[in-house]
C-alpha cells in the first residue's frame, strides 16, 4: 500500500507533485496528510518551488473570477495554467486578490466575505465583518513586525477614503488574525486614495497611490504621491514622491521585485502619447523612497495602439532579461471581441503577446499577482455560524 512506503521515498514522491495536487495528497491517507504538513517537508517543497521560480516565473492570476497558478516562460514566450489553487474558487467566485508573505487575501464576487488563504498548504481563514462590508471598501493584507524569531501577526486593513456622492468618507478598520477582532483606527490622511488604484504589500507594509485632498469637485486635481500604511504602528507615513508627475486618470500600477523593492508602471492619459515607463526603487520604507533611473521606456502606439486603462495593467518585471509582462484586455479595432491578454515588452522593439482566453464577464478585469510559496500557518479561530458549512 502507498501508506507503507518508507518516509524518505514518500517525501521524494510528494515533493515532485505540483502545489495544486497537495489537497488530493492529504485526502489519500492519514500518513501522507501528516507528512505533507510536516515542517521539514514543507521547507523542502518550498525550496524546490523557489528553485523552479529562478528558472521561470510562477504567478497568481485572476481570470473570470477564478484564481490560477500560472507558469511564465520568457525564453519561448508562454503562460500556462498549472492549475486552480487548491479548491477555494470552486466554492466561491473571487473578485480581488492581495498577496503578502505567501498568503492571499481574497474578496468574494458578492463583496460580502473575506478569506485569507495559503495556497501552498490549503489553509483558509474566513473573516466576519465588524459591522458589514461595503461596495466601496478597499482591503489590504500585511503583518506586524515583532522580533526576528517571533511569529508574524497578520492583519487585514479595511478602509474607505474617497468622495462618495459629494461627501468625503473616511473609515479605517484593522482585523488582527492573532486577536480575532476588528478595531477602528483613528487616521485621517490629507490625501484621497482613489478606489480604482490597487495597493501593494511589501515587507509587511502596504503602499497606495493617493492625491492631495482638495475641496469637491476638485478632489482629484492634486499630483499623485505614494502613501505607506505601516501595519506595525497602524499609521501612515509621510507622502512619498514618485519619479514622474502623475494625476487622476493616469495609468499607474505597483509591483514588487524579489519582495525587496517597489516597481511602478506609468502611462500618461490623453495628451496623444502612448509612452510606457517603469522604474524600480533602490530603497523603500514607510518614511522614504528613492528611485533608480528608468528601467524601461517604450512607445506602445505601434505595438498595441491603445493605452492600458487606469484600473488595469498589473505587471511584473524580470530584471535580468529587462522584460516586463503586463496583463490587460485587447481593445484594438482589429480585435472587436475582447480577449484577456498578456503583453511581454522589452528593449529594442521586443514585443510578444500571449492570449489568456476570452472575456465572459465584462466587469472582471484580469489581475496578476506576484506569488512566493510559504509554509506560514494561518492563526485559526472558530468560524462564524453563517460560514461553518463552507469547506476549506
Amino acid at each position: 500500500m502507498i501508506s507503507d512506503l518508507p518516509r524518505d521515498i514518500a517525501e521524494e514522491v510528494l515533493s515532485r507533485l505540483p502545489m495544486t495536487s497537495l489537497r488530493g495528497v492529504r485526502l489519500t491517507c492519514k500518513s501522507w496528510n501528516t507528512l505533507s504538513k510536516n515542517r521539514s517537508f514543507t521547507k523542502r517543497s518550498i525550496g524546490e518551488a523557489k528553485q523552479k521560480q529562478r528558472k521561470g516565473f510562477q504567478v497568481v492570476m485572476m481570470l473570470e473570477y477564478k484564481v490560477h497558478l500560472m507558469s511564465v516562460n520568457l525564453l519561448n514566450p508562454s503562460i500556462e495554467r498549472i492549475g486552480k489553487l487548491v479548491s477555494l474558487d470552486e466554492v466561491v467566485d473571487i473578485s480581488n486578490i492581495f498577496h503578502c508573505d505567501g498568503l492571499l487575501l481574497c474578496v468574494t464576487k458578492d463583496r460580502t466575505r473575506l478569506v485569507v488563504w495559503n495556497p501552498f498548504n490549503g489553509q483558509t481563514r474566513w473573516i466576519q465583518p465588524r459591522d458589514t462590508y461595503h461596495i466601496h471598501d478597499r482591503y489590504a493584507l500585511g503583518y506586524e513586525k515583532k522580533t526576528e524569531y517571533s511569529p508574524r501577526n497578520h492583519k487585514v486593513l479595511r478602509f474607505v477614503v474617497d468622495y462618495i456622492s459629494v461627501r468625503r468618507v473616511c473609515e479605517f478598520e484593522i482585523f488582527s488574525l492573532d486577536s480575532n477582532a476588528w478595531k477602528v483606527v483613528d487616521v485621517n490622511p490629507d490625501f484621497v486614495i482613489q478606489h480604482f488604484y490597487r495597493g501593494l504589500s511589501l515587507k509587511g507594509n502596504t503602499y497606495w497611490f493617493a492625491s492631495e485632498k482638495l475641496p469637491f469637485p476638485y478632489s482629484y486635481a492634486g499630483t499623485l504621491v505614494l502613501l505607506c500604511f505601516d501595519v506595525t504602528t497602524e499609521s501612515f507615513g509621510p507622502p512619498l514622491f514618485l519619479p514622474f508627475d502623475g494625476y487622476y486618470g493616469d495609468t499607474v500600477t505597483l509591483s514588487s521585485v524579489r519582495e525587496e523593492q517597489l516597481a511602478v508602471l506609468f502611462q500618461k492619459s490623453g495628451a496623444g502619447t502612448f509612452n510606457l515607463k517603469i522604474w524600480i526603487s533602490s530603497k523603500v520604507d514607510p518614511n522614504g523612497v528613492s528611485w533608480n533611473k528608468v528601467f524601461l521606456a517604450v512607445d506602445m502606439q505601434p505595438l498595441t495602439g491603445f493605452l492600458f486603462l487606469h484600473h488595469t495593467g498589473s505587471f511584473f518585471v524580470d530584471e535580468k532579461k529587462k522584460v516586463v509582462v503586463v496583463i490587460d484586455r485587447t481593445r484594438a479595432t482589429s480585435c472587436p471581441t475582447p480577449r484577456n491578454m498578456a503583453y511581454i515588452i522589452g528593449e529594442n522593439g521586443y514585443f510578444k503577446t500571449v492570449d489568456l482566453g476570452g472575456v465572459a464577464n465584462g466587469d472582471c478585469w484580469p489581475l496578476l499577482c506576484a506569488y512566493v510559496p510559504s509554509s506560514v500557518r494561518i492563526n485559526q479561530a472558530a468560524p462564524p455560524d453563517n460560514q461553518r458549512n463552507i469547506p476549506s
